[in-house]
Formats: C-alpha cells, structure tokens, sequence
C-alpha cells in the first residue's frame, strides 16, 4: 500500500511531460550529444510534413489579422508580445514573398472593437515590411474583435478569382474577442466561400479559435516561447493543398520587359504602381516594366495590371514556385558509421560525438549534414549531388515529368 501511495499522482500531472528526462550525460559527463539530438528531432519534424506530386494553391491571397489590443502589451513575450509579433510578421513577409512570389498579402488590425486595413492585398514585400514597422508606436488599447476583422478580410477574399488560393492568418494575444453579432454566421460563411483560417494564439487554446479552424481546414496553434513563435508562422510559408472550391484551368499572365526604342534612349514615363500613393510619390523614371496587352508601366514584378487585370510576372517567379509541386524526395535518416569521413555539400568532417546521423540522397548516394540537408530542402530546393554528378542528374530528368512548352496551369 505505501509503495501504490508514493506512485499515485494528482491528475493535473498525469501526462505531463518531463522534458528534462531526455537530456542525458555520456561517458564524459556531458549533455550535448542530447542537446544534438532534440536539435536534429525539432528540424527534421518539418520536412517530414511535406508531400509531393499534390494539387497546391499556388497563387495565394493571404491576408494577416493581428490582434493590436491591450492583451499584446504583456511582457510574456520580450520585450512585448506586440514588439515580438511585430519583428517576426517582418521576417514571415519576407520569406512568404521570397517561397511565394506570384501570390499577394495583405495586413488587418484589430482593436477597440474594431478592424482597419493596414494594407491592401498587394505583391510588394517592402510595402508591407514598411506598414509592419511603422506600427511599434501604435496605442494598444480596448479588446479585438475577431469577427470584425474576419468580415473585413472576407469582403476582399470573396472578391478572388476561384481558381487563387484564399487564406487568412489571424495572431490572436487576447483571451476574449468583442464581436457585434453571432461569430458562428461568418464562420459559416468562410467555410462556405473555401477561405482557409488558421491561428496563432499567444496566450492559451482558445475554443472559438480552435472551432474556426476546425470547420475552415485551417492550422491552430499556441506558442510556447519566441522560437516556437517563429516556427508556428513559419509553418505557413509553405502553399497549402487546394481545397474543393478551388477551380483548375489555364490562367492568362503577362511576361513584360522593358520598352526600348532602337536607337534611341526610352522615355521619361510614369508608373501606375505609385501613380495614386500617398506614401511613395510617383516620379518620372526611364526604366521599368511594361504590361504587354495594354502597354501600363510598373515598378516592381510580380503585380496585377491596373489597367486591364492582366497577372505579370517574369519566368524566374514562376520558376521559385514550380518548385512547391516537386520538391526534393527526403533523404534517408542513416546513423554515423563512417559511410563517409565529410558532407559532401560544405565539406564539414564528421565526428563522432555531435554527428550521430546523417542524411543519403537516395539517387546520388551521396551523404550530407544535417544543415545542409535543411538548406537544399528549404532554400536551394535542389540536391547538391543530383545536380553535379552526371549521372544522377540523367536519373533526375528521367524522374520529373516535364510540362508542355507553351501551357502552364497553376493553381
């Protein structure tokens, strides 16, 4: 009896997890071959979520709902949690548009009840790194109201094309959210207009946050630190699968380059790009791109002509997002044996104690680190060996279906 009374335990902790259990001394009375391991679990746990050869929307029109209420001024997260979702909604811009390039983003603030627009659906990245900024002198007050700001992103989203992908990403700091009339009725709605939610929550579980997501086939998460912060916005760079309400067919876009007369220098002309900012005057410049249907001037590429709605974009874009429906095949999980004494990638020699696995290509054969088995996944999107080796990349081509010359279907 006394024995059963020392392993009974309260119920609140039943299950909890004894993280410190998995950190063990080796033979030397050090921790960092445990250390390692946690390390390579928590980067490998990404890529085995992907999936390739599946229908994805690639064109997305994603639109940011940050909560900028006074539940965001709590220091849990430093130096606030306001300042923290701040700096890292910059990188999170910043990697969408580098992983997504002929898609669009736009940015919501909720607060005092209310939802306003901080920018609009556009495919500038510095546009809305700037907006992003420029709110860490914003007064935090009042509570949000998440349905203010859902109602507010579907007025735009319902507006998209069926054949786009449309999505909302609500970060949520507050407990409660403040909303004029029933939530569930626009939930319905998103549901029913295949709007995709999903939520970041800075403080708890939240019920109505976690129905949203459920019903929208969105992703819900609550954070733990900064870094898992970062890792659960980071999760959404990714395009995700197209749902039923999206359409296939062929869309009609525009490759532009700029106008030149032979001879003779080009024109001083103005763009349409910045031909009604406020923030940014339009100037007469020589250079930039010209539709190719009705001949408007703009700035920056990718971007939806004004004019006649035409999409422009250049090849190298469609090129960075061909890669998200072919994606490189995960490499085989090995233990260090001394299959091979460096990485062939960076050339970093193998030790014992720290690199207890690497990672084979399964059609070059060739061994690499851990890092560089997350950089040719993440950033290169193609293997160093498959690449190099004569061989391997005959076996590469032969494995990748090739798409007809002049026809390009994109979700």
């Amino acid at each position: 009896m006394a024995d059963e009374e020392e392993v009974k335990e309260y119920r609140w902790e039943t299950g909890y997890e004894k993280t410190w259990e998995a950190i063990k001394e080796d033979d030397d009375g050090l921790v960092e071959g445990s250390v390692a391991d946690i390390i390579l679990k928590a980067k490998r746990k990404r890529q085995a979520m992907k999936k390739g050869y599946s229908k994805l929307g690639m064109m997305r029109h994603l639109y940011v709902l940050l909560d900028c209420s006074e539940a965001m001024s709590v220091p849990d997260l430093k130096p606030t949690r306001f300042l923290c979702s701040l700096k890292l909604l910059e990188i999170f811009i910043e990697e969408f548009f580098d992983q997504n390039p002929i898609s669009q983003l736009g940015v919501i603030a909720m607060k005092a009840k209310r939802a306003e627009k901080i920018t609009e659906l556009g495919g500038s990245c510095r546009k809305h790194v700037k907006a992003v900024g420029g709110l860490n002198k914003l007064n935090l007050t009042g509570e949000p109201s998440l349905q203010n700001g859902l109602e507010l992103a579907l007025k735009t989203l319902k507006m998209v094309p069926s054949h786009a992908s449309r999505e909302v990403l609500v970060v949520m700091g507050s407990l409660t959210t403040c909303d004029p009339t029933d939530i569930h009725i626009t939930i319905d709605t998103l549901k029913a207009e295949g709007i995709r939610c999903s939520v970041v929550s800075l403080s708890a579980e939240i019920r109505v946050c976690k129905f949203l997501c459920t019903e929208t086939g969105g992703v819900y998460g609550a954070v733990l630190d900064d870094a898992h912060f970062k890792d659960q916005l980071l999760q959404h760079i990714d395009p995700p699968q197209a749902g039923n309400q999206q359409e296939f067919s062929l869309i009609k876009m525009g490759f532009p380059h700029g106008k030149t007369e032979g001879g003779k220098d080009p024109p001083l002309t103005m763009c349409m790009c910045h031909i009604d900012s406020t923030d940014e005057p339009a100037k007469l410049t020589s250079g930039g791109y010209h539709c190719p249907q009705c001949l408007s001037k703009y700035c920056d590429l990718p971007v939806e002509c004004a004019a006649c709605g035409l999409t422009l974009a250049s090849a190298p874009h469609l090129a960075r997002s061909y890669h998200h429906l072919f994606p490189v095949p995960h490499f085989q999980e090995m233990p260090f044996e001394h299959q091979a004494s460096t990485c062939y990638s960076c050339q970093k020699t193998f030790a014992e104690g720290t690199d207890k696995t690497v990672y084979q290509c399964g059609t070059c054969q060739q061994i690499f680190c851990i890092d560089c088995d997350i950089f040719i996944h993440e950033t290169m999107h193609s293997c160093v060996g498959c690449t190099t080796i004569p061989a391997s990349v005959q076996a590469l081509h032969a494995r990748k279906p090739v798409a007809p010359p002049h026809s390009l279907s994109i979700l």
